[in-house]
C-alpha cells in the first residue's frame, strides 16, 4: 500500500504530494509543527500536543487551518489510510502561500497544513532503551525562541550531523555558562548524586516537551523527587544517569558524553522505571 499524505484540504500519495514554491514555510521557515507518536493503535499525549500546536500559532500570529475537531479527524483519516498501529504523525503548519516578502501576507491568506503518517519499527527502540546512546555537547547557535516549535531546524540539524560524524545519536546544547540547555531534538534529565531527577526549567531556552511534560507526572506516580534547575556539563558527566526523552524515543538512556562513559556504561534502573509506567500515565486516543 502506498503512503497517504494530506496536503491543504486533499490525500495524496506521499511520493506525490507538494506545497506550492512561495509557501512561507518554503521560503521562511515561517511555520510550526508538531510529531505524536502512535503505539499499538492509540494516538499518545494528542491534548497536549495540540495545546502546544495552538501556543506555537499564536506566538507566531499563525491562524489555525480548521478548527480542532476538524484536525483531529483528519489526523486520526490520515493515521487510518496509512494503516499505522506503531509509528507516529507529522501535522505541519505554515503561514500559507503568498508573494515573497519578509512581512506577512495579506490578512485572510490560509494557513497552510500538511499531515504525514508513517509506521515504525518497535524493536528498534527497545534495543536502544536496551543498550544506551551515545551523545556528544555542541555550543546553542539557535534563535532565541525555542520555546516554540518552529519548522526552522537548520542548526538543529547540523548538531545532529555533527553527533553522527561523532558516532554519537544526539547532540546535548550548552549555554554561553556552560549550562545544559536540551538536546537537538530532545529534553535532557540527570539522576544526580542524591537520588533527585533534574532537568532544566522549561521557562525559557527550551522547548517544553510533551513527553517532557508527562514524564513529570509519571515521576509523581513512581513518588520521584524532581527538580527543575540548571546543572552544568562535569555535573552531567557525574550523573547517576542520564536520559533523552522526545516523543518518538519516549525515554531513552545516554551512556557516554563526549567520549566520557556515564556512571558504569549501562542504562540506568530510573529511566527503566519511567519506560514501564509512561504508557499507563500518558493520554491514550483511538484512532
Amino acid at each position: 500500500m502506498p503512503r497517504i499524505a494530506y496536503v491543504n484540504g486533499r490525500y495524496v500519495r506521499h511520493s506525490s504530494a507538494m506545497v506550492h514554491i512561495e509557501d512561507r514555510g518554503y521560503q521562511f521557515a515561517d511555520g510550526v509543527y508538531e510529531v505524536c507518536e502512535i503505539r499499538h493503535g492509540y494516538i499518545v499525549d494528542m491534548t497536549r500536543h495540540l495545546n502546544r500546536l495552538d501556543r506555537s500559532l499564536g506566538e507566531l500570529r499563525i491562524s489555525w487551518p480548521m478548527s480542532r475537531d476538524a484536525l483531529t479527524q483528519v489526523i486520526r483519516q490520515t493515521l487510518r489510510r496509512n494503516h499505522v498501529r506503531n509509528g507516529l504523525f507529522y501535522l505541519q503548519v505554515t503561514r500559507g502561500v503568498a508573494r515573497r516578502d519578509h512581512v506577512f501576507p495579506v490578512q485572510g491568506t490560509p494557513p497552510s497544513l500538511v499531515i504525514t503518517a508513517k509506521s515504525t519499527d518497535p524493536s528498534i527502540i527497545a534495543a536502544k532503551n536496551a543498550n544506551g546512546i551515545k551523545a556528544i555537547t555542541v555550543f546553542d547557535n539557535r534563535w532565541d525562541r525555542v520555546d516554540i516549535k518552529s519548522v526552522g531546524l537548520l542548526p538543529n540539524a547540523m548538531a545532529r550531523q555533527q553527533a553522527k560524524e561523532a558516532g554519537a545519536q544526539e547532540a546535548i546544547y550548552i549555554d554561553a555558562d556552560g549550562m545544559v540547555k536540551e538536546g537537538a531534538a530532545t529534553n535532557v534529565w540527570i539522576v544526580d548524586r542524591n537520588g533527585t531527577l533534574v532537568t532544566r526549567p522549561a521557562d525559557h531556552g527550551i522547548l517544553r516537551g510533551i513527553t517532557r511534560t508527562t514524564l513529570m507526572d509519571v515521576g509523581a506516580k513512581l513518588e520521584l523527587k524532581i527538580e527543575e534547575r540548571n546543572f552544568s556539563v562535569p555535573e552531567m558527566l557525574g550523573a547517576r544517569e542520564v536520559f533523552i526523552t522526545a516523543a518518538t524515543s519516549i525515554c531513552f538512556p545516554v551512556v557516554s558524553i563526549d567520549g566520557q562513559t556515564i556512571a558504569n556504561g549501562h542504562p540506568g534502573s530510573i529511566s527503566h522505571k519511567i519506560r514501564e509506567v509512561f504508557f499507563d500515565v500518558a493520554e491514550k486516543i483511538a484512532i
